[in-house]
């Protein structure tokens, strides 16, 4: 009995030594996301414009998203579509393009700058470089199409287009992925390729059997990250459905998102188009917990261990 005073005081000491070394993450976790989460969650149950006092309303919100509130489900559908045609793009353009560079024997350093380049670019004249260039009528991509004789299609102004060129713009700035890649690919040992051309086993055997497996946690940490990029997607295509439907004014002008017919509608647009142009907090905050929702199911999907799209080395 005389020693279990001393043993709970030193268990206490710790604890609060464990604590004082936490408390940065604690603080900082409380403030910056246990705060806004629960505030989300309180302010999707009211009505509440940003001006008056948030009046509770019940799942007002939540039906008046589900049922009426008619930029949701393109909104969903789009976000949803980025999430697997354009992430897994991103993911084996950048997988490709990273094995062809560590394949070249010379000039590896100029291809290198080459893809690398269009990362550095700012989103927004990133995107309008693409609009223009993409134009259905002066664009050179549609230019050089008519002169191949090949059909030129309407691009950003072209339901059917807008999201595979909203692809193409991030496929041009895959360098991000490509250094990834690159990293990872190097660091597979030689010797499980030279064992492997012993056996006999061709390129696409070595690709499968050692290539794959060794860089597997590198593919999941790409897909996680262009997941969550993908479920934040804004500026791009918000940029050009603006220039597209020849709305570049400034302040105080409305928009509409999502031209054409609301193709490059995205959740966080529609987030912003509630809560910012409709003053509508509680439908804003319904969006927003949609969007963490789906966010941490597919994080969750693809985090299990032989679960997603890849399977994690072991």
């Amino acid at each position: 009995m005389t020693g279990t005073h001393p043993l709970r005081a030193k268990r206490r000491r710790a604890a609060l030594r464990t604590a004082a070394f936490m408390s940065p993450w604690l603080i900082g976790s409380s403030l910056f996301f246990a705060y806004p989460l629960l505030s989300t969650v309180y302010f999707s149950f009211t009505k509440y414009d940003g001006f008056r006092p948030p009046v509770f309303n019940g799942a007002d919100n939540w039906t008046y998203v589900f049922t009426d509130y008619p930029l949701f489900w393109p909104a969903m559908w789009n976000t949803l579509w980025l999430v697997v045609v354009m992430v897994s793009c991103r993911v084996l353009f950048g997988l490709g393009v990273g094995l062809l560079i560590t394949k070249i024997k010379s000039g590896a350093g100029l291809f290198r700058t080459l893809f690398y380049l269009p990362y550095l670019a700012p989103p927004v004249a990133a995107t309008l470089a693409f609009v223009f260039l993409l134009n259905p009528g002066t664009g050179p991509v549609n230019v050089l199409l008519d002169w191949a004789g090949l059909p030129a299609p309407g691009w950003f102004t072209d339901a059917d287009w807008s999201k595979p060129a909203l692809t193409a713009l991030a496929l041009w700035g895959v360098g991000d992925l490509m250094v990834i890649f690159m990293a990872a690919l190097l660091d597979v040992p030689r010797e499980q390729y030279e064992a492997a051309e012993l056996d006999g086993a061709g390129a696409w055997a070595r690709l499968r059997h050692i290539t794959l497996p060794n860089i597997s946690p590198i593919i999941l940490f790409a897909v996680v990250t262009g997941v969550i990029q993908a479920m934040q997607y804004y500026t791009q295509p918000l940029v050009a459905g603006k220039v597209s439907a020849g709305v570049i004014g400034g302040s105080g002008q409305q928009f509409e998102p999502g031209y054409p017919d609301k193709s490059t509608l995205t959740l966080p647009q529609i987030i912003y188009n509630a809560g910012f142009q409709r003053f509508d907090y509680g439908a804003a905050c319904v969006v927003a917990l949609v969007l963490f929702a789906l966010s941490m199911a597919f994080t969750a999907l693809l985090m299990r261990r032989r679960g997603g799209l890849i399977e994690a080395g072991d």
